[in-house]
């Protein structure tokens, strides 16, 4: 607002406009000028309009329904399925790590969400196609019981056969020359249920498959998937029970053009991952 507008409705410079009958001098003010103390009382009226505005806005902006970080945001998730936007909270989501896996998440809604994220994320990875690293995967993030049951069938699912339909040899390595991609990617986290000793916890993520180099027959695409985890806190974090996952929900692709094998090959070398929280 400007208090020098003709038209600001509240006196403007000071001057009033006076409509003279025809044949009048000409002068569209008429010669008249306002009062002092009409002049003096319109500016301390826009003033006063003014001082009050910046007061509103100032209050609005303070107790916006978007300030939701810290304590406020992890209590605006409290019922458990409740629709929550995956925000930035503020708090720092572990204090260890276990090799390249990070552990010692808080024992609350927050804490399991950023651990079944950081899990997702673990188990979708390339060391999953490797023995001796997917066995460390698994001791880590599930229960010891849960661990003992999955080996024998990941082994097996796992086989040589499969491999080489992925392009890797039985030891789970790219082609010399080639770089074999599996990375999950986290958009959003729900949970489905929460007591403090157990949690549900859904993880909504895209993903990326596939062989990147010349001469590849699968070439790296994405993928989207949701992956639920039932977890149980014990030794002082939280541990997968067992996990189900399922195709979706997918948006409409976008209208990019897929890049080139070289490219994608030098991406996923210099783009390192995050350790994800809620």
């Amino acid at each position: 607002m400007s208090l020098g507008d003709d038209n600001d409705g509240f006196g403007g410079s000071g001057q009033t406009r006076t409509r003279l009958p025809e044949g009048g001098t000409g002068d569209v003010y008429g010669g008249a000028r306002r009062p002092p103390a009409r002049t003096s009382r319109s500016l301390v009226t826009v003033v006063g309009v003014v001082v009050l505005l910046i007061a509103a806005i100032a209050f609005a902006n303070r107790g916006g329904a978007g300030d939701e970080t810290g304590d406020n945001a992890a209590a605006s998730s409290s019922a458990p399925g409740a629709p929550a936007p995956t925000a930035a909270t503020g708090v720092r989501p572990v204090t260890g790590k276990n090799g390249t896996i990070p552990t010692g998440f808080a024992r609350d809604e927050q804490g399991a969400q950023s651990a079944a994220s950081n899990y997702a994320v673990a188990l979708g990875s390339e060391g999953m196609f490797r023995r001796n690293t997917r066995h460390q995967l698994v001791d880590t993030i599930y229960t010891p019981d849960a661990a003992a049951r999955l080996k024998g069938p990941q082994d097996a699912a796992y086989s040589p056969d499969f491999l080489k339909k992925m392009g890797l040899d039985a030891d789970g390595n790219p082609p010399q020359g080639n770089t074999f991609v599996s990375r999950t990617i986290p958009v959003g986290t729900k949970v489905e249920s929460f007591d403090g000793n157990t949690a549900k916890v859904s993880v909504w993520y895209t993903g990326l498959i596939g062989m990147s180099g010349a001469g590849s027959t699968d070439p790296v695409r994405t993928t989207w998937k949701t992956w639920t985890f039932d977890l149980v806190w014990t030794d002082n974090d939280w541990k997968v029970t067992a996990d189900t996952e399922k195709d979706g929900p997918a948006p409409v692709p976008g209208d990019v053009a897929a890049s080139s094998a070289e490219d994608i090959s030098k991406a996923v070398a210099e783009f390192g991952g995050f350790t994800y929280a809620r």
